[in-house]
């Protein structure tokens, strides 16, 4: 999968996964939909993202998830 809205720049946020060069790191705004928030309160509290970043950061912490092994502890 090709992510046009996700950048990682060493440089910038020390090469964590941010939305379109902005500092806002694609772990804030998930996070944010984890909490709850809907889209409008998202942008309306980040004004320089739009909708569609949202749904590509989603996305990319899917594709993320599926190419890692992540330690959880199973039910008995």
């Amino acid at each position: 999968m090709i992510f046009h809205r996700i950048t990682v720049d060493p440089i910038q946020m020390g090469g964590v996964a941010c939305i379109r060069h902005l500092r806002i790191p694609v772990a804030t705004v998930v996070e944010m939909v984890a909490q709850g928030m809907s889209s409008p309160e998202i942008l309306a509290n980040y004004p320089d993202l739009e909708k569609e970043d949202i749904g590509e950061a989603l996305n990319f912490a899917a594709e993320a998830l599926r190419e890692r092994q992540l330690p959880v502890l199973l039910s008995a």
